[in-house]
């Protein structure tokens, strides 16, 4: 049973993405930039990409979660920690470590995290608004959770070297809860972020061990 109804928390995104704005046409930008500079493949575009996904995750746990998402649920305040330990994780291993390499690359994965990000930025608005959940009591691209989290499991997909274990922790952890919650808030367009966890993280970990086996 959640804690709050449907009613209220589309009040908070409406309240929320009122507030936010112009931010949610920042967060386009720089989401189709990251995309873009997939075709690079260069160590600085990865550590941009690494850099734009980090942000996402922290504006999303600091300001969604901290501040907005927090009025009706009080478990917001853990959720924006973990949003935030994310996002510090992708900009240690993307833009410090040197961890994250992107870029496409020939297989199921890379087809599937390209679906992801093409979900996440345009197929997810278009269901929201097919549905009836009009702006701006919606979630959106860039600036709320369940995008974010589809989004990038979309970009890890799209590497073409081995990824972190430890960057898959929070969002499968966030794909479990907003998946399931959106089942019970009828939010269909986040339903995807259930699949998505389940279905990228175990194709992530399967190619990382087939990138150690075949360095060694």
């Amino acid at each position: 049973m959640l804690p709050f109804t449907q009613h209220q928390f589309l009040a908070v995104f409406s309240d929320y993405n009122e507030a936010i704005w112009p931010s949610q046409i920042v967060a386009d930008l720089l989401g189709g930039m990251a995309f873009l500079l997939l075709f690079r493949q260069t160590a600085r575009s990865s550590r941009a990409i690494a850099v734009v996904l980090s942000a996402m995750w922290i504006w999303t746990g600091v300001l969604y979660h901290g501040i907005w998402f927090s009025q009706i649920n009080k478990s917001a305040y853990l959720f924006a920690l973990l949003f935030v330990i994310e996002g510090g994780g992708l900009i240690l291993a993307g833009a410090y470590g040197h961890q994250l390499r992107f870029g496409f690359r020939r297989g199921a994965a890379a087809w599937i995290g390209a679906s992801l990000v093409g979900y996440s930025a345009i197929v997810y608005p278009l269901i929201g608004m097919a549905t009836g959940h009009d702006y701006p009591a919606v979630p959106v691209f860039g600036v709320t959770p369940c995008p974010v989290a589809i989004f990038t499991f979309g970009m890890l997909l799209l590497t073409i070297g081995p990824v972190p274990h430890w960057l898959l922790v929070v969002p499968v952890i966030w794909s479990l809860i907003g998946g399931s919650a959106a089942i019970l808030l009828a939010v269909p367009q986040d339903w995807l972020l259930l699949v998505s966890g389940l279905v990228a993280a175990p194709l992530i970990a399967i190619r990382r061990v087939d990138v150690q086996s075949a360095s060694t």
